[in-house]
């Protein structure tokens, strides 16, 4: 039998704060219990054509987030920290990505903590690497946000991303990334959000880049025991990438060569609870 626990923190108003109102700031869903089943093969996103190469792997940058570990107790959660790792290492492994070129921020960390001013200046990092023709990628894992900010776009709803802090001052909305990331000289950028509401990071929309979101604008993002992850990541990063069980087309000759895409409708098949979403606006598919 499926069990689920779960925690909101109360939606209250706080335009005094960031000018941000009804924010509500949502944990993962915990589910003890066993995995649950997909919803079975979707429609694929992945053609089996490549697009693009990848640059050399010293033109490759990301920054990977996984916070667990909140400000006080209340608002932990377990593996987000976890799905940063794999992320690290997927591209490591996987992908050829150096290590020297790839920052990590995980909670209570004393250097490259994930408070929302080490998100910002790790993002102003790679706007100082990254060059034209570069490859970039963006993990998230962590709690997801929801309220009326003002954040340059016109939206009703908003979402965001939540720093360390967890408050709703310290929160990162979705109208804010797609400024800090518009004057990227590289239009090659793959975000990856596996939290909840991730669904509502399409602002970040733009030619080149790929949005993989675990759930939809309004769904929830969940995680737990059986996965050893969040359940989006598990199936997206570490069966679909690290695995290669995502691998549906043999682009170059027996090379594990799993693109954004494969893992997108793998995960998608094999989720429960929540459905995978994502925006392409890549040409053809895109291996990192």
């Amino acid at each position: 039998m499926l069990l689920l626990a779960t925690s909101l923190l109360p939606a209250s108003t706080y335009a005094d704060e960031g000018g941000a109102s009804d924010v509500q700031i949502t944990p993962k869903i915990s589910v003890r219990g066993p995995r649950g089943r997909g919803g079975g093969k979707p429609s694929a996103v992945a053609t089996g054509v490549l697009g693009s190469s990848p640059p050399d792997s010293s033109r490759r940058w990301a920054v990977v987030i996984g916070i667990s570990d909140y400000a006080g107790t209340s608002n932990d959660i377990r593996y987000a920290d976890d799905d940063a790792l794999d992320m690290l290492n997927t591209l490591t492994v996987v992908y050829g990505y150096k290590r020297e070129n790839i920052l990590l921020l995980i909670s209570d960390y004393a250097v490259n903590n994930a408070t929302k001013a080490d998100i910002i200046a790790a993002i102003d990092w790679l706007r100082g690497v990254e060059a034209a023709g570069d490859e970039v990628i963006f993990f998230y894992s962590g709690h997801g946000a929801r309220g009326r900010a003002n954040d340059g776009d016109k939206e009703a709803v908003d979402e965001a991303i939540v720093p360390y802090e967890c408050t709703s001052s310290s929160l990162i909305w979705d109208g804010d990334l797609r400024s800090m990331f518009n004057d990227f000289d590289t239009s090659r950028i793959i975000f990856i959000f596996d939290s909840c509401y991730a669904g509502g990071m399409t602002d970040l929309k733009a030619t080149g880049r790929i949005i993989a979101m675990a759930c939809s604008e309004s769904g929830l993002s969940y995680e737990g025991d059986a996965w050893q992850n969040g359940q989006f990541t598990y199936y997206f990063v570490d069966e679909g990438m690290l695995q290669g069980l995502a691998d549906r087309y043999d682009n170059i000759g027996g090379v594990p060569d799993v693109t954004v895409e494969e893992a997108s409708d793998y995960a998608k098949a094999k989720c429960a609870y929540q459905t995978p979403a994502i925006s392409d606006s890549f040409k053809n598919d895109l291996l990192p």
